[in-house]
């Protein structure tokens, strides 16, 4: 694992609370078939790890930006994300239990692959370069940011004429 955390060696007590500063490797991921990545090689994350009732409470923070193509226009776009993440881990649990976190694996918590999912989740959707983008023209594929402009009405190939009377019926 890329950065994982030893739940073993915690030996919190009920009520107990401990806080690790950590520093993930930064790891680039595909939403929508495109590449995005987050700013520098390294994220800064805080974990505050809570034993509650033989089970442990887990919560992540991080701030980061997330740079990729816009959805609209394809152009460059950077979007600040903020993460506040929880989840709860009870060791008696059997696999695929709510109870038992899936980046818990033989006690060793997955933080590297936890704080991926969270930034992704976070995301806004859609990915702009800025939210008045108009992107691009469906007709010529123009940035329309760039190059605004609109195309004349063709006429219908008339092969089409039929299904074009059902679509007015219809």
């Amino acid at each position: 694992m890329a950065h994982a955390i030893d739940l073993r060696r915690l030996r919190l007590r009920p009520g107990e609370v401990r806080r690790e500063i950590l520093d993930l490797e930064a790891e680039r991921f595909l939403l929508g078939g495109q590449r995005y990545e987050t700013a520098g090689a390294s994220l800064r994350a805080e974990l505050d790890l809570t034993r509650a009732s033989g089970a442990l409470v887990l919560d992540l923070r991080l701030e980061t930006e997330v740079s990729g193509p816009c959805m609209r226009c394809l152009g460059a776009a950077a979007v600040d994300v903020s993460v506040r993440a929880r989840e709860l881990h009870d060791p008696r649990g059997a696999a695929g239990d709510p109870l038992r976190s899936e980046y818990v694996l033989d006690e060793m918590l997955d933080v590297a692959a936890w704080a991926r999912d969270a930034v992704a989740l976070a995301l806004p959707e859609p990915i702009l370069c800025r939210p008045e983008c108009a992107g691009l023209c469906a007709v010529c594929g123009r940035d329309l940011n760039v190059e605004p402009h609109e195309h004349a009405i063709v006429e219908a190939d008339p092969r089409w004429a039929a299904l074009e009377r059902l679509r007015g019926e219809l």
